[in-house]
Formats: C-alpha cells, sequence, structure tokens
C-alpha cells in the first residue's frame, strides 16, 4: 500500500501533537462512509465527495482543533443551522463554520466519540 499525500504530508510535519493529529485524523475518517482525505490550506483537509467540510488547525500548539467549514467559500444562502454538541467542543465562527477544539492527551481520546457525532452531524449540511 503506497502513501497517501497526507501521509507524506504528516511524515514531514513537525508539530508536538502530531500523534493526536493521526487520532483525530483516523477519527474523522472513520465516522461516515464516503469520508476522505487530501491536504488543502496546507493541512489534512476532510471531504465528501461535493465538498470540503473539515480542516485540521495546524497553528494550534496545545490542542488539537478542527475547523468545520462547507466549502472554501462562504455562502450566504445558507441559514443558520444546530448541531448537537454535548460536550461543549464547537465554537462558532459564523452561521456555516465552526471551530471544533478537541484538547489532547486524555481529554482528546474523551472527546473522539463527540468528534465523530459532530462530523456526522455537519455532513448532513455539505
Amino acid at each position: 500500500m503506497s502513501a497517501t499525500e497526507v501521509d507524506r504530508f504528516l511524515e514531514t510535519l513537525d508539530h508536538p501533537l502530531k500523534k493526536e493529529i493521526e487520532i483525530v485524523r483516523r477519527t474523522i475518517l472513520g465516522s461516515a462512509p464516503g469520508v476522505s482525505e487530501s491536504v488543502k490550506w496546507n493541512a489534512p483537509s476532510f471531504r465528501t465527495e461535493r465538498a470540503f467540510f473539515a480542516t485540521i488547525n495546524l497553528r494550534a500548539k496545545d490542542q488539537v482543533q478542527v475547523v468545520l467549514h462547507l466549502g472554501a467559500k462562504v455562502r450566504p444562502d445558507l441559514a443558520a443551522f444546530d448541531v448537537a454538541d454535548p460536550n461543549g467542543l464547537l465554537k462558532w465562527l459564523g452561521k456555516d463554520r465552526a471551530m471544533a477544539s478537541l484538547g489532547a492527551g486524555r481529554a482528546l481520546t474523551a472527546n473522539r466519540a463527540a468528534l465523530a457525532a459532530i462530523v456526522r452531524a455537519w455532513m448532513k449540511h455539505v
């Protein structure tokens, strides 16, 4: 099996939370059928067949964050929507964008199931 574009990108990534980034990557890829990945915006990004919907924020060094979006462009036609967030992971950045702050170490591990549920709910709007 050959290395993917994201595998190659992560091999050269110098980041203190590289192990946690890999966990988040696997969580998002396994959250729903049809999720794929590539490097977009100089970071691991995830998509359905229709559009990109999530990008790992590599600027954060103390916790792993994922930007949830509905593609590269803001959609002014989109009505605001809600996503269940029982762990309080989301900070809404606009009506079509949110940041999931997942923590690191044990906190990140504890938030994996919540992230997968958020991703599945988010994908309904893509």
